[in-house]
């Protein structure tokens, strides 16, 4: 399959999961479709505020699974699917990425080749405020080339929680 078709088939298979899966509460993140031998992988990963449950993902394959069969977009070729949550490793692309990653230390490298390392603290639709030692910076959206939430394994927790 040409890099072009495969760009329209994802782009299409995305189009139709967007409204049956919003109805279960879940946003659409990211479709990958990756050749393996006869057969091709279909990756879906879906993402809400407060993170996916296990059972989420049970209700999100089966209704992906229910939507391509009802679809010509996979065409005869055999697929695996695969539906899980969005995952650390998925940079922040949009609003909603920053807003459900708040608390969380985020490397942020901007259009300019400078980076930071900060805490993400309050956001919109245009920007978020970064902690960054100790100091709060405003960050708009159309500033950053590249930003990936940080593993910590000792994360500070919510004194207030």
């Amino acid at each position: 399959m040409s890099s072009a078709r495969q760009d329209a088939t994802r782009d299409r298979i995305e189009e139709e999961l967007v409204d049956p899966l919003r109805a279960l509460g879940l946003d659409v993140e990211a479709v990958e479709i990756t050749p393996a031998g006869k057969r091709r992988i279909l990756r879906v990963a879906v993402d809400k505020d407060g993170g996916v449950t296990l059972d989420e993902v049970a209700d999100a394959t089966r209704e992906v699974n229910r939507v391509l069969d009802a679809s010509d977009v996979m065409g005869e070729q055999p697929y695996t699917l695969e539906v899980t949550s969005r995952g650390v490793d998925r940079p922040l692309t949009l609003p909603r990425h920053w807003r459900r990653n708040a608390g969380r230390l985020v490397k942020v490298t901007f259009a300019d080749g400078d980076a930071v390392t900060g805490r993400i603290g309050e956001s919109d639709d245009t920007q978020v405020t970064l902690e960054v030692d100790g100091e709060r910076r405003p960050v708009a959206y159309d500033q950053v080339k590249k930003a990936l939430v940080q593993v910590e394994f000792n994360r500070p927790v919510d004194e207030e929680a």
